[in-house]
This record gives structure tokens, sequence and C-alpha cells, in this order.
């Protein structure tokens, strides 16, 4: 099958980032698809010969943005592959890494649509929760690797993998469901060391 023209994909890429901001802004009953073609930049009937309705654009503009979600973290979790580097060091430079993919203003958005929309779209929900198991995996793997070359003490690198993460983000869902601010840079490096630390204690060698 012959390969679609770049300038297809790319003209597709920004209607669905286009489509992302504006169903963040007003939420998907609200968005029209004129508010889309407004904010890409294109002609009405351009998004409709791309995606065919408001629903698919939707659904389209949301694996977009949990693909991306899924890139850049399994972009910080590779970084923790070195037997050699200093762990904790590592551990808290990835983990502020995994806290501001977390607090993004995209992943934030991602969440309250997917939350927002799961009774018409529930499959979005499988999806995003898709992208967090392989990030989940991904680090499970690479503890297991580290356990392996005897810088972590640990027998059960997915509970390890769990466990990490809640000590990042478990108190922020609420932070945000009661509206207060993101977190400022300081309070993120300060999440990751506290949760490093606290990890350490446990699994360390």
């Amino acid at each position: 099958m012959p390969a679609r023209p770049r300038g297809r994909v790319d003209k597709q890429q920004a209607i669905l980032a286009a489509a992302f901001t504006v169903f963040a802004r007003t939420g998907y009953t609200q968005t029209r698809m004129d508010q889309i073609a407004a904010e890409a930049g294109v002609a009405k009937a351009t998004v409709y010969s791309h995606f065919g309705d408001k629903e698919q654009v939707f659904r389209h503009a949301v694996r977009a943005l949990s693909e991306a979600a899924r890139q850049a973290n399994l972009a910080v979790v590779e970084r923790i592959a070195e037997p050699g580097a200093d762990i904790a060091a590592t551990l808290r430079a990835a983990g502020g890494d995994l806290v501001r993919c977390y607090c993004s203003p995209e992943s934030r958005a991602l969440r309250r649509l997917v939350c927002a929309e799961a009774g018409q779209f529930p499959e979005l929900t499988g999806n995003v929760d898709e992208v967090s198991g392989q990030v989940l995996r991904a680090l499970a793997d690479r503890f297991a690797r580290l356990a392996l070359a005897g810088v972590l003490r640990l027998d059960d690198p997915d509970l390890a993998a769990g466990q990490w993460t809640a000590l990042l983000t478990g108190a922020l869902p609420a932070r945000y469901q009661f509206g207060v601010e993101p977190l400022p840079e300081s309070e993120v490096d300060a999440v990751a060391v506290a949760a490093t630390t606290t990890f350490l204690a446990a699994f360390g060698d």
C-alpha cells in the first residue's frame, strides 16, 4: 500500500491538535466542527473529509494525545536502565520528569476529558488505562534489570513499579480535583526526592 502523502498526515495532526484544544476548552457536547476548523486554520469541509464526524474527531484526538503521553513517559523510563549509574540520582531525575508528564496541561486535560465523556466513549478510558499499563510494564522491566544487577533488592518488579509511581503521583488527583494550581517546579523536585528516598529505603541494595 503506498504511503500517505506527508502533507496529508501533517494536516491531520494539526486538525487533531486543534480539536483537542477545543474539546479541552469547551467539552465534547459544546464543541462544534466549525470551531475545530477555525482553531486548525482549515475549512470545515476539510475536517469532515479527514474524519467524517465529530465523534471520530474526538476519538482520534484523544488517542493521539494518549500516544503522545505514552511516548513521553516511556522516554523517561528508558533512562532508568544503566546499572552503573547513581541509582538515587537517576530515580530522582526520572521521577521528577514523570511527575512533569503527569502534571502537564495536556495530560490533565486528557484525564478530565476521558473521565467526563466515559459514558459515551468508554473505550477511550480503556485506551488511557492501557497506556498507563505499558508505562508500568516498562518501568517494571527496568527495575527487574536493576535487581539482576544487584542495584535494587526486590522480588516483584511489577509491585515495585506500582509503588514508586504511587509515591510520585498518588496525591495529585485530589489536588487537581479541587482546583489547586499545578505543582511549582520546586514541589515537583521535592515529590521526586521524597518518593525516591522512601522507595530506596524499601528496595535499595
